[in-house]
């Protein structure tokens, strides 16, 4: 250690030792300060550049505005310290402790930060621009409007941490622990985001294009508004995400775990759906042009048992963008609050004899009429819903006559075999439950108020998701006011409309 080096540490330490505190503008360049304790001092705008404080205590020190470039800060401890708008480039603070410090506004380009200490640190604002970050630890820190470009925070945890409209273009996040954090607005455009684990982080808006997700977790995350364009996310878990509005033009989707996810009005231009395990996605609503998917999984646990195979781009566009199909049973009277009590008990009994039912209709209530519409995203499921919906009518009995007529049909109209059997087995499913359903029923229709909404006359639509029209049932007395109430007559859809309205039914093979 050279003279004048040993004269300034000597002065600093005796200062410090005799209660000063307050070092504002020292001028201590290249000195060795390494193991000193400076804590809770005040050091700012002090000049410190090339430095070496390594080892050394400035716990809760003030080194706002201090010039720290290219100091020896490794294994220091700078907690609870304030650093705001300090100059830390090309710093070596390896294994420094910043846990709590306040570094907003903050400069540490390329500054060295390998397993530093940076729990509840706020870095808002901050340049971090190329910064090494490996392996730091970041939770609950909050990097509000930082800028993170070219960083490496490969194998960083930061759960929890506040990433807000930070700016990580380039950056690499390599198998960094990141559930929780809120990203919502970043820019991440070409950042290395492989086998990260981003479960429950929030990426609304964020700007992800070109990014590299395979294998990234993001379970449960919040998606919606994000750009991933040109993005890859082969093999990616996006299960339980929110992926409205999100935009995935030209995206590599290849193998991704999307089960469960909302992706209503994202926009999947160009991209690459094969091996995609898809089971209760929502197959409407998305834009699906000029996709590559030669196969899907739909199997409820992505085990591959159940494989939709495409053997066209309009096929695949085609089951992507799957209409819903619908069950309209119009009752000719407008509802009381009698009646929608019971209706809600006794669709809630049947939804409990036939799953596909779980979701109550929605009901429109219109000056002289009813509507009552059931969706569902497989067609299967329309003949035995509305075998089962218009139990709690007078006009029950003849309508599911002509659902079974249909049905009874089936067999020998022009359709693939897997597909008849499909439709029967639906049917017979919803007929074995059909007396114990009716027996619950009665009790609840016998111990509700008197109404005349159930004998009233009814319409029984079906709409595939080819957006075919069957009529399977429609009271002579339907729309007319003043009916002779005469004995009803149904008639049977016969013929090519039946035939037409099978055919457009989206299957699942």
């Amino acid at each position: 250690m050279e003279a004048e080096e040993l004269l300034k540490r000597f002065e600093l330490v005796k200062r410090y030792t005799e209660g000063d505190r307050d070092f504002t503008g020292i001028n201590l360049n290249e000195a060795n300060l390494s193991r000193i304790n400076l804590s809770q001092s005040i050091l700012r705008r002090a000049s410190l550049f090339v430095t070496n404080i390594s080892g050394a205590n400035l716990s809760e020190t003030d080194l706002s505005e201090a010039n720290l470039n290219v100091a020896r800060l490794s294994s220091v401890n700078l907690s609870r310290a304030i650093l705001n708008g300090a100059s830390l480039n090309v710093a070596n603070l390896v294994k420094a402790d910043l846990s709590g410090a306040q570094l907003i506004g903050a400069s540490l380009i390329r500054g060295e930060l390998v397993r530093c200490e940076l729990s509840k640190t706020n870095f808002s604002g901050a340049n971090l621009t190329e910064a090494d970050l490996r392996e730091v630890k970041l939770t609950q820190a909050n990097l509000c409007g930082a800028n993170l470009s070219g960083a490496n925070l490969r194998g960083a945890s930061a759960s929890s941490a506040n990433f807000q409209q930070a700016n990580l273009h380039g950056a690499d996040l390599t198998k960094a622990e990141l559930n929780g954090v809120n990203l919502s607005n970043a820019d991440m455009r070409q950042a290395s985001l492989q086998q990260v684990n981003l479960s429950g982080a929030s990426l609304s808006g964020a700007n992800l294009k070109w990014a590299d997700l395979s294998g990234a977790n993001l379970n449960g995350a919040d998606l919606s508004d994000a750009k991933f364009s040109g993005a890859n996310l082969n093999g990616a878990d996006l299960r339980n995400t929110n992926l409205a509005n999100a935009s995935l033009v030209h995206a590599d989707l290849t193998e991704a775990n999307l089960i469960n996810t909302d992706w209503v009005g994202a926009d999947l231009t160009g991209a690459t759906l094969t091996g995609a395990k898809l089971y209760l996605v929502p197959r409407f609503g998305i834009v699906v042009d000029d996709i590559t998917c030669q196969w899907v999984d739909m199997s409820p646990a992505g085990d591959r048992t159940l494989i939709q195979q495409f053997n066209s781009p309009s096929e695949s566009k085609k089951f992507l963008n799957h209409t819903p199909g619908l069950v309209q049973i119009v009752v000719d009277a407008v509802l009381d609050y009698s009646a929608n009590s019971t209706l809600a008990t006794a669709y809630s009994e049947i939804a409990r004899h036939y799953g596909a039912m779980s979701c109550p209709p929605n009901i429109e209530v219109g000056y002289r009429q009813t509507t009552l519409t059931f969706r569902f995203d497989s067609d299967e499921h329309l003949l035995p819903a509305a075998f089962l919906a218009i139990i709690p009518f007078n006009d029950a009995l003849e309508t599911q006559k002509n659902i079974v007529a249909v049905s009874n049909n089936i067999e020998i109209k022009d359709l693939e075999k897997k597909r008849i059997v499909q439709l029967s087995k639906a049917l017979k499913a919803a007929m074995d439950n059909l007396n114990e359903v009716k027996k619950k029923l009665q009790i609840t229709l016998n111990a509700s108020q008197p109404t005349k909404f159930f004998q009233s006359p009814t319409q029984t639509i079906l709409i595939s998701s080819g957006q075919e029209s069957l009529i399977v049932q429609s009271h002579q007395n339907f729309g007319r006011r003043g009916g002779n109430n005469q004995e009803s007559k149904f008639s049977l859809p016969v013929g090519e409309k039946v035939v037409d309205f099978l055919a457009s039914f989206d299957y699942l093979d």
